[in-house]
């Protein structure tokens, strides 16, 4: 199949047009009974309606069908990247969102700190989401971690988040997350997966031995796993791709990751929505593209709590009105995948959809929830195609052909 970005490529124009996409990090949900409403539905979201009535609404399938992806494959198909062909850890992400300088010796892994109870097995896989201060002390305390022949490095996310640092000759990315996604069983070893990655295996080893040590008297976070271990790759830059120059305003690390990895100019986010809204307000002269991204829905929605994720998405809702008064050409509202809260978890689920554009073909949407998008004109399609809609409708693509 042809390569979509050979048509941004040849296709594409600048025409002063301005494009936002808002991304409500696993928006997407379910009933908590069969003919229930979902959270999105639940929310009282006027705004996000007033967007449906004057857009076109439909599902996007992040990856494939029946396929539940991480939030790094889930916003690299939004960009317009093929999450299939572009596998990219999210330790990379987590690193690069943390500004920290990736160099081709370098093997990155996002940490979790989580509980272990007597006998070694996992009670909380997020440490009770302990403060960033605390997972910032316990980051400098793994930072004396010392292994012959390689250097450590750690350094504190966001929360019960960590970014750990293998550098050293021959080192390879394939090794196996020792996060097991569930409680009550012991975390799994870090294997290689493939020739080229046992030293980096018996590294991973050596290191959480060392940490298991070092945490033993710091619970709730006692331990930590690892996850998306993984080296730096190459991905053509977003600004080549599509012509815009783009700006991200995320508050999270990994998502910043995810950013910077494709070349967009990481804004100041401060750590609040307001805060998110001011630096879009403060930034819209100098890009075309904005991609704002909010956390909560998904949090909230890993949390099984259906009530506040309906409270987040709520909050997201009454920040429209300051996006849509920027008058921007297009508006995309999404998520990179579903976190229904019944399931405390992502899922396969296709995402509510939404594009408003004075260019939107009316499809009779008269809100925003999954029952709309299911009947919305859009229908159901593969989310790395939504940049190339985004384009169409902001005129940024010339005519394909005679």
């Amino acid at each position: 199949m042809t390569d979509p970005h050979d048509f941004t490529r040849r296709l594409q124009k600048d025409n002063g047009s301005k494009i936002v996409f808002v991304i409500a990090d696993g928006l997407g949900g379910l009933p908590q009974a069969p003919g229930g409403k979902t959270e999105l539905e639940t929310a009282i979201t006027p705004n996000l309606d007033a967007l449906a009535r004057r857009g076109t609404l439909g599902l996007s399938i992040p990856v494939l069908p029946g396929i539940a992806p991480g939030s790094g494959p889930g916003h690299l198909g939004l960009f317009g990247y093929d999450p299939v062909k572009y596998e990219i850890g999210r330790g990379v992400l987590e690193a690069l969102g943390i500004d920290f300088a990736l160099g081709p010796n370098d093997v990155a892994i996002r940490g979790n700190f989580c509980t272990i109870d007597e006998e070694e097995k996992i009670t909380d896989r997020r440490a009770g989401r302990i403060s960033s201060e605390i997972g910032a002390q316990l980051s400098a305390k793994l930072n004396q971690i010392r292994i012959p022949g390689v250097e450590v490095f750690v350094r504190a996310g966001e929360g019960h988040r960590t970014v750990v640092i293998f550098r050293g000759p021959d080192l390879g990315g394939d090794v196996q997350d020792t996060d097991p996604q569930a409680t009550g069983v012991p975390a799994l070893e870090p294997l290689a997966r493939s020739d080229g990655s046992e030293k980096t295996a018996s590294i991973a080893q050596q290191f959480l031995s060392q940490a298991k040590d070092l945490l033993k008297d710091d619970a709730p976070a006692n331990f930590l796993t690892l996850r998306g271990i993984d080296k730096l790759p190459h991905i053509p830059p977003f600004s080549e791709v599509y012509g815009m120059r783009a700006g991200a305003i995320a508050v999270y690390p990994m998502y910043r990751g995810l950013a910077r990895l494709v070349g967009m100019n990481i804004l100041d986010a401060g750590h609040t929505l307001d805060e998110q809204m001011s630096q879009l307000e403060a930034a819209w002269n100098d890009h075309d593209f904005f991609f704002i991204h909010w956390k909560y829905t998904d949090s909230s929605g890993e949390d099984g709590n259906f009530s506040l994720k309906v409270q987040r998405t709520e909050e997201l809702d009454a920040a429209i009105p300051r996006v849509t008064a920027l008058n921007p050409t297009v508006i995309v509202v999404t998520g990179d995948h579903s976190t229904p809260s019944t399931m405390k978890s992502h899922s396969w689920h296709p995402v509510p959809t939404l594009i408003a554009a004075e260019t939107c073909r009316f499809d009779g949407s008269t809100g925003f929830g999954e029952s709309h998008c299911l009947r919305g004109g859009l229908g159901q399609f593969e989310a790395k195609h939504l940049m190339l809609l985004a384009m169409a409708h902001a005129g940024r693509l010339e005519k394909y052909g005679a």
